[in-house]
């Protein structure tokens, strides 16, 4: 029956003086506080104020319940502050891309120093298929490319990203400056240990030209560019990935198609996004991204 905005109500009626600027102080018009006065006086059954008193005047009752006010409110607005706070302890993350933990590393230290009180637990165990993970609650957050429908996850927008063909400096295909998908039909595609149907190059680029060329399995992307710069194949890899290898020399890139971008997500079970130390790790992880990685357009978060 007594609902916290009549505490807060009564507050204000005693810090002001006078119904009038009690409404002006809560933003509501006089008639509508008094309103809310008088449904209130009659649900109760009692009065809480003496109307047109000077200086205003409470009934015993009224004084009761701005002492229930007195202890109450307080409670409640520490209560929320707490919940503003950092109650997760621990974030259990993981990604799908080999190449994000080039700029995820120094993304979490950057992230540690503003809240050390959070421990970052970084889960390698599932980084191919962590997103059934997620769903379960072994995990609190997944970077990935790939959304899942009727996931019951939420997708937080990181940034976005160019997928390069990536081949060696005196490969015949570097002559050219835009990669048809025919021209990869004879060749050996370098890829991750990951499914071919959750490449971008495959499913979108490959796949509907009827296109499939011999893969190659590399583990780890230092080998593979080691690899595409030895002629003994070729790649395809976000631009950002490969800047410097590309500057330095040793490989070449080039658009495929029209231009093949992809974007990275932040996937957390849906409902859980404003979690803060959840939010704020997204939030700074798409801010370093966005400062430190060449040829990616940020994205907005919709948190």
């Amino acid at each position: 029956m007594i609902e916290l905005k009549h505490l807060r109500t009564l507050q204000a009626l005693r810090n002001s003086g006078s119904l009038a600027a009690a409404a002006s102080q809560l933003h509501q018009t006089q008639s509508a506080l008094s309103h809310q006065f008088s449904d209130l006086e009659q649900r109760l059954g009692f009065r809480l104020f003496v109307r047109k008193s000077q200086p205003l005047r409470f009934t015993p009752q009224g004084e009761i319940l701005l002492q229930l006010a007195e202890q109450i409110l307080p409670q409640v607005q520490q209560a929320l502050q707490t919940c503003q706070q950092p109650h997760q302890a621990t974030l259990r993350l993981a990604i799908e891309c080999h190449s994000c933990i080039q700029w995820l590393t120094p993304a979490l230290a950057e992230f540690h120093q503003q809240w050390p009180q959070v421990l970052m637990d970084f889960r390698s165990g599932v980084t191919f298929d962590p997103q059934p993970a997620l769903q379960q609650g072994e995990l609190d957050l997944v970077l990935t490319s790939d959304i899942l429908p009727r996931s019951g996850l939420f997708y937080a927008p990181m940034f976005d990203f160019e997928v390069r063909l990536v081949v060696s400096p005196d490969h015949p295909l570097a002559a050219k400056e835009i990669i048809a998908p025919q021209d990869l039909d004879q060749e050996t595609l370098l890829i991750y240990p990951v499914q071919r149907n959750r490449m971008d190059i495959w499913r979108h680029f490959l796949q509907p030209a009827g296109i499939s060329p011999m893969l190659k399995t590399v583990d780890n992307t230092l080998l593979l560019i080691q690899m595409v710069s030895a002629r003994m194949g070729i790649a395809a890899l976000p631009h950002w990935v490969v800047e410097s290898f590309e500057r330095q020399g040793l490989i070449a890139t080039r658009t495929l198609g029209e231009g093949l971008w992809s974007r990275l997500y932040a996937a957390v079970r849906d409902g859980e996004q404003r979690q803060p130390a959840t939010e704020a790790f997204i939030r700074s992880a798409q801010q370093h991204a966005c400062a430190h990685l060449p040829y990616v357009r940020c994205a907005e978060a919709n948190l």
